[in-house]
C-alpha cells in the first residue's frame, strides 16, 4: 500500500471514530510505529481526557502570544531595571534614531529580456516562439521548463511517444534546455526523449533539434501568487555600507519535512507552481476536511468537525493565524515580505524524534540529523528554484549566506540574506540516556563541523528534551505533560525539577510541572502542535509523572561539560548561539561562559530569537552585545514588548529590533485587530524603502491585515505597519528601530567572527590618531579595515567613520574612504 493511500485510510478511520463519539489513540498499531520502542510504552487516550487536553490549547489567548517571555509567570513579574537606567537606555535609543540614515537606491533583480535568449536560463517567465507557436517558458528549475500553451496546456510526450499538448504538467512535459554552439536550443526530458523537428515541420521525439527562439506575444500568464508590491527593492549605494531592513531570526521555512514530513501540509515551493504546492494534506481532504484530526484538535474543534480543504485558488480556511498544520511560508509570500522590507531571515532546521515516531503518517525517518540534512538540501534547492524564476544562477533574491560580510553585500544588492539555523532536541546525536551521553567529544566536534559545512551559522542547543549538552526549560500544562513524557521516552528520565533556589529572582525559573491541567494563573502553553500529537497518538499512556515539590520549578540539569565544549567551539567558529529553550541553570551557566569569553576578548555572538528565555537573561544578552527579537504575536502585544526592551538597550552597541515569527507549526501568528479597530491600516501604504504595498492577492483570495491578521508570511510588512499604528505617537520610532534590525544583527555577527566593537560607543578602545593612521593602509579591503580598527560608528556610502583619541582627553572623528570596489583610498580626520 502506498503512503498516501495509507494516510487516507487512517484519516478516514480516525474521522469515523471521532464522529462516532470516541477518539482512540492509534498506539502501536499506527502506521510507521511497528517495532519502535516508543510505541511499546503507549496506552490509549480516552475521549474525555483528549477533549480536556484539547481545551487547554488556547493559542488565541492574548497572554500567550503577547507575553514578554514564554516563561509562565514572566508576564506578571516586575522589571528589576531601575527607572534611571531605563530612562538612560531609552534616551540612548532615541539618539541612535537621530543618526544619519544610509542613502538607499533601487535594485533590479533578474535580467533584461532580450529579443533572442542569450543562454539556457534567460527564457524564464517569457513568451517565445518555438516551431512557429507561442509558449510561455515556466521555469521548473535551473535550465528546465514547462512549455505552457495559450490554451493552458503543456507541450509533452504521450505514452505512445507522440508530442502533444497535455492537460497537466508531469515529467513528460518538463524539458531540460541546452544552448548549442549555433545559438539554438535543444529540449530533452528526464527519460532521454528529445524534441525533434520532422521533415514536414512537425514535432516528434528523436534526434535533438536545435530550435531558434525569439520573443513573441500571445502567451497566457502562468498561475501564481501576486506580491502586490510596486517599486523596485531598495538597495545600498555601495556593497559595504550600513544596511536597512527588517529581521526575522526564527522561522521554520522547511518544516514540511519535520515529524516525518506529513504534518505540515504542502511545501514552500513546487517545480510545477502554486497549484501543485498549496494543496491540503491527503487526510485533510477526506470527507471534505473531516479527516483533519490533528488540525481540528489544534483549532479547538471536536475532531471530525472538518474544514474547507481547498487551498489554491480560494483559500477559504487556510492559511490563517491559528492553523499550525498548513504552509505559511510559500516562496511568493516570503517574496512579498522581502519586497516589503525583510532583509535578514533565519530558517531553522527542526526535528523532534519522539513525536515524529508517534505520528502515524510519515514518509521520512525520524532521525534528527537526517531531517536537518534533508531540510538544508531543501533550502539550496529552493534557492535554485527562485534563481531559475529570475533568470539563472545567483540572479534570485533568496541568498543563503555564511558570514556577515557576505550578508551585508547581499542586502545592499537589494536581496534577502538567508541564514541557516538549527533547533532540535538531539543535535549531532548527542542524547543522554540514564544520565550518560550518547556521543563522544569527537562525535560532537564532527557534528559541528558537518553542519557548519552545510551552511549552519545559528543554533539553539536543545528544543524540547534534556540532552547531553544541557537541560531544557520544559513546557507547561498539557504540552508540558506530553514533553515531559517524551523526555522520559527519549532519555529514560523525567525532567529533574526542583523548587528553584531562593537566590533566584521571581522570573528565574523553568516551566511549572504538574498535572495535565495547568495551575490557575499560569499561562497556557505555546508550541501546541507537540502536545497535540502526544495526546492524540498515545504519550498519555506512559507511566505517570513523578510528584514534584512546590514551584517555581528549576531543572537541576544544567550545562554539561559537553555543552561547554560545544559553546566554546561555536565561539571559535564564529557561530551564533541562541539560549532559548535551555533550563535556567543551563542558560545561566551559558551566559556565565559567554561573559567570561567576552572578558577574554573573544566577542561571542548571542541572540534570543523567540521569547523562550526568561526576562532576567535579556539585560545580560544586551550587555554581551547580543540581539533579541521577541516572539511576534499580536501587534499590540509586540509593541508592548518593544517598549520593554528599549529600557535594556546597551549604549556600547548599535541598536535595532526585530521579530521572531516562529511560523510553520509552532506558535499561532498575530490575530487581526478587526475592521472596526482604531487607526487601522489603510491600503495601499508606503513600506520600507518607498515601495507601495496593496492588499496581497493569492488566486481568488485577497488578504487584509485588519481582518485576516498574519494569515501567511507575506503579511508581515502589513503587521509592522499595523504595529506602528498601534504605537501611536511612538510609531515613527518603532518603524525606525525595526528598519535598523538588519544592521544590528549584522553587527552582532561581525563581533562573533572577531571584529571589535566601535570605538565611538566604546572609548576605551580608542587609539591615538597617529596609531590609527598607521593601522589603515591604502588598498586595504573593508574586512581588513574592520579587523584593524574595529566596527565603524557610521558606514555611509563609501566612507567609514569612527573615533580615535585626539589628545588632552578629546575624541577625534576619523574617516576612511574606499573605492567603489572596497579598497581604501585615504584616511582623514573630520572632527
Amino acid at each position: 500500500m502506498n503512503r498516501n493511500a495509507l494516510r487516507l485510510g487512517l484519516a478516514t478511520s480516525l474521522a469515523g471514530a471521532v464522529v462516532a463519539g470516541g477518539l482512540v489513540a492509534t498506539g502501536s498499531t499506527g502506521a510507521g510505529l511497528s517495532g519502535n520502542p516508543v510505541a511499546a510504552v503507549h496506552g490509549t487516550t480516552s475521549s474525555l481526557v483528549a477533549i480536556q487536553a484539547r481545551e487547554e490549547h488556547d493559542e488565541n489567548d492574548l497572554a500567550v502570544k503577547n507575553a514578554l517571555s514564554r516563561s509562565p509567570e514572566a508576564a506578571f513579574t516586575v522589571d528589576p531595571t531601575s527607572d534611571t537606567a531605563r530612562t538612560a537606555a531609552e534616551a540612548y535609543v532615541a539618539s541612535e534614531r537621530a543618526m544619519t540614515d544610509p542613502t538607499l537606491t533601487t535594485a533590479t533583480i533578474g535580467r533584461p529580456r532580450l529579443a533572442v535568449p542569450e543562454d539556457r536560463y534567460a527564457m524564464a517567465g517569457g513568451c517565445y516562439t518555438l516551431n512557429g507557436k507561442p509558449y510561455l517558458f515556466q521555469a521548473t528549475d535551473l535550465g528546465s521548463y514547462l512549455l505552457y500553451t495559450p490554451d493552458r496546456r503543456f507541450l509533452g510526450v504521450t505514452l505512445l511517444g507522440g508530442v502533444a499538448p497535455m492537460a497537466q504538467p508531469s515529467p513528460s512535459s518538463d524539458w531540460t534546455v541546452q544552448r548549442t554552439s549555433s545559438g539554438g536550443f535543444t529540449f530533452t526530458l528526464a527519460n532521454g526523449k528529445a524534441l525533434h523537428r520532422t521533415l514536414t515541420g512537425g514535432l516528434a521525439t528523436g534526434t535533438p533539434t536545435a530550435f531558434p527562439l525569439a520573443r513573441t506575444t500571445g502567451c497566457t500568464p502562468y498561475p501564481e501568487v501576486d506580491t502586490d508590491v510596486t517599486g523596485g527593492p531598495f538597495a545600498g549605494t555601495s556593497p559595504f555600507q550600513e544596511v536597512r531592513g527588517y529581521v526575522d531570526p526564527h522561522t521554520h521555512g522547511m518544516s514540511h519535512e519535520f515529524l516525518g514530513g506529513q504534518v505540515i501540509c504542502s511545501p514552500p515551493w513546487h517545480r510545477y507552481g502554486v497549484a501543485y504546492a498549496l494543496v491540503d494534506c491527503p487526510d485533510h481532504q477526506v470527507a471534505n476536511g473531516k479527516g483533519a484530526v490533528l488540525e481540528d484538535f489544534l483549532a479547538g474543534r471536536t475532531p471530525g468537525t472538518g474544514h474547507d480543504p481547498v487551498g489554491w485558488p480560494t483559500f477559504g480556511y487556510w492559511p490563517n493565524p491559528h492553523s499550525l498544520t498548513h504552509q505559511g511560508v510559500y516562496w511568493k509570500w516570503l517574496e512579498r515580505s522581502w519586497r516589503g522590507g525583510l532583509r535578514v531571515y533565519t530558517n531553522l532546521l527542526v526535528e523532534n524524534n519522539v513525536l515524529c515516531e508517534l505520528y502515524p503518517l510519515k514518509k521520512h525517518n525520524c532521525n534528527d540529523m537526517d531531517s536537518i540534512r534533508r531540510q538544508a538540501k531543501d533550502m539550496y534547492d529552493m534557492q535554485d528554484y527562485i534563481d531559475a524564476q529570475y533568470g539563472g544562477p545567483g540572479r534570485g533574491w533568496y541568498r543563503i549566506v555564511t558570514d556577515p560580510f557576505q550578508a551585508r553585500a547581499v542586502i545592499n544588492s537589494g536581496r534577502l540574506a538567508v541564514i541557516m539555523g538549527i533547533e532540535t532536541s538531539v543535535p549531532f546525536g548527542c542524547n543522554v540516556r540514564a544520565g550518560s551521553p550518547t556521543c563522544t567529544p569527537e562525535q560532537l566536534d564532527a557534528g559541528l563541523a558537518e553542519v557548519k559545512a552545510l551552511g549552519v551559522r545559528q543554533m539553539e542547543i536543545t528544543n524540547k528534551f534534556d540532552n547531553a549538552l544541557t537541560g531544557v526549560t520544559g513546557d507547561e500544562g498539557s504540552t508540558g505533560t506530553i514533553t515531559n513524557l517524551g523526555n522520559f521516552v527519549n532519555t529514560g528520565s523525567f525532567l529533574q525539577m526542583q523548587t528553584c533556589p531562593s537566590s533566584y529572582g521571581p522570573e528565574q525559573h523553568d516551566k511549572l510541572q504538574g498535572p495535565l491541567t495547568a495551575p490557575e494563573g499560569a499561562l497556557p502553553q505555546q508550541d501546541a502542535i507537540f502536545g497535540a500529537i502526544g495526546q492524540l497518538y498515545g504519550l498519555l499512556g506512559v507511566q505517570p509523572l513523578p510528584a514534584y515539590p512546590p514551584g517555581p520549578h528549576c531543572n537541576t540539569r544544567g550545562l554539561t561539560d559537553l555543552g561547554k565544549r560545544l559553546l566554546n567551539e561555536m565561539i571559535d567558529n564564529g557561530m551564533l548561539f541562541d539560549p532559548d529553550h535551555m533550563s535556567v541553570n543551563g542558560r545561566n551557566a551559558a551566559l556565565d561562559l559567554y561573559e567570561q569569553a567576552a572578558a577574554d576578548g573573544r566577542h561571542p555572538g548571542i541572540l534570543s530569537s523567540h521569547s523562550w528565555s526568561t526576562p532576567d537573561a535579556y539585560p545580560r544578552i544586551y550587555k554581551l552585545g547580543g540581539f533579541i527579537t521577541p516572539y511576534a504575536g499580536d501587534s499590540p502585544g509586540f509593541v508592548d514588548k518593544w517598549r520593554q526592551h528599549l529600557g535594556w538597550a546597551d549604549p556600547r552597541y548599535y541598536f535595532g529590533f526585530g521579530y521572531g515569527a516562529d511560523m510553520n507549526g509552532f506558535g499561532a501568528q498575530g490575530s487581526p485587530r478587526g475592521a472596526s479597530a482604531a487607526n487601522p491600516v489603510t491600503y495601499p501604504f508606503t513600506g520600507l524603502g518607498g515601495v507601495t504595498l496593496d492588499k496581497g492577492v493569492s488566486g481568488k483570495r485577497v488578504w487584509d491585515i485588519n481582518t485576516d491578521g498574519v494569515a501567511q508570511y507575506g503579511l508581515y510588512p502589513d503587521w509592522i505597519e499595523d504595529a506602528s499604528h498601534v504605537a501611536g505617537a511612538d510609531g515613527v520610532g518603532f518603524k525606525e528601530d525595526m528598519s535598523r534590525g538588519a544592521e544590528a544583527y549584522l553587527q552582532m555577527w561581525e563581533r562573533a567572527v572577531g571584529v571589535a566593537p566601535d570605538s565611538c560607543r566604546n572609548p576605551s578602545l580608542q587609539v591615538d590618531v597617529d596609531t590609527f593612521r598607521s593601522k589603515v593602509a591604502t588598498g586595504m579591503t573593508t574586512r581588513q579595515v574592520l579587523d584593524a580598527i574595529g566596527q565603524p560608528y557610521e558606514r555611509l556610502g563609501r566612507t567609514y567613520t569612527t573615533c580615535a583619541a585626539g589628545g588632552g582627553g578629546t575624541t577625534a572623528r576619523m574617516a576612511v574612504d574606499f573605492s567603489a570596489s572596497g579598497a581604501v583610498t585615504g584616511v582623514r580626520r573630520v572632527g
